[in-house]
């Protein structure tokens, strides 16, 4: 079994390694969605921020609770909801009759991992409490920036059928979430083995009952973070990229096309992606994997389309096939 070493500082292949372990690690309490874990993954290596939307029971929870204890992190779980302030999330002053000072209370978002249950559920107020947060890896109080802990990770969910007493996220917080991923309900045969699972007792509130064991750290993190900046991207490729958010911007469909904040996202999420599968450089294929993750959160379709039945997927699915590939 693979644990942490502590006792050294781990180089890019020590990283390698460990987060070559890390999916069957995370598996050993989640079954399915791999796509999820490696989306999460590259997040962490990119330093960006992830919104999973899927109905209630998808194991959602599960999934980051899994992640934070084999990449041995702290991660804490945030239930929104329409009376939560801002400071319900990142701390507030207290005042102290003993001292007759003010103290600061730090919120559940200085942690590593912040699990932002059903999002939408909030006002947009306090949805924007966490923009701060997410952009400059710190809080303010009463002027005062508090840095948060490093990595800093939020990953928020909604649910994308329940719409009653929703505040659908403003476009700039949306722009600042890396990836959006759909959590599907799990195929027959994976839902078989969950059940299984269940009947054997598996208890998914006590995972070191199911022997997940941390395989990698932060220094891990930080040795990959460093190792995914080397990773080497052709003009050709970095065309390809400006190529498909430009044409995300020119499309019928499209009223508001991807920023160039997007452009350079899809650009390091590319760049993980060839580090996790062992190259040192990345391909038009690295681009095309992500992008459909990377970008379709930050399409606004055209009413008119929208009532035509198109979806940012289908767009970018259309897009990918058009724009031409570099060789």
């Amino acid at each position: 079994m693979t644990t942490v070493d502590t006792n050294h500082t781990p180089t890019a292949e020590d990283a390698h390694r460990a987060f070559g372990a890390l999916r069957a690690e995370i598996g050993k309490a989640v079954v399915g969605n791999d796509q999820a874990i490696m989306f999460l993954v590259l997040a962490l290596l990119c330093r960006g921020h992830v919104l999973l939307e899927g109905v209630p029971g998808v194991a959602k929870t599960l999934l980051v609770r899994a992640l934070a204890m084999a990449l041995d992190l702290e991660h804490a779980r945030v239930q929104f909801t329409p009376d939560l302030m801002p400071g319900d999330v990142t701390g507030s002053q207290i005042y102290d009759p003993h001292s007759g000072e003010f103290t600061f209370r730090r919120g559940p978002v200085f942690t590593n991992l912040l699990l932002a249950d059903e999002i939408n559920r909030t006002p947009p107020k306090t949805q924007s409490a966490l923009l701060e947060s997410m952009e400059e890896r710190q809080v303010s109080v009463d002027g005062k920036p508090r840095p948060l802990p490093e990595p800093f990770v939020v990953v928020a969910t909604q649910n994308p059928i329940e719409q009653e007493g929703t505040y659908p996220l403003p476009e700039a917080q949306l722009d600042r979430f890396l990836f959006k991923v759909d959590i599907r309900l799990p195929g027959r045969d994976d839902e078989f083995r969950v059940l299984q699972r269940h009947a054997a007792g598996f208890d998914p509130r006590d995972l070191t009952a199911a022997g997940l064991r941390p395989v990698a750290g932060p220094a891990h993190i930080a040795a990959a973070r460093t190792a995914v900046a080397e990773v080497t991207i052709a003009p050709e490729v970095l065309a390809y990229i400006v190529d498909l958010c430009r044409a995300t911007r020119s499309s019928p469909a499209v009223q508001h096309g991807a920023s160039t904040r997007g452009a350079t996202a899809l650009m390091a999420a590319a760049r993980a992606l060839a580090w996790l599968g062992g190259r040192g450089f990345v391909s038009p294929d690295d681009v095309k994997h992500v992008a459909v993750a990377v970008l379709r959160h930050r399409l606004q379709l055209r009413p008119e389309a929208e009532l035509d039945g198109a979806t940012a997927e289908g767009v970018m699915s259309s897009l990918l096939l058009s724009v031409p590939v570099p060789v």
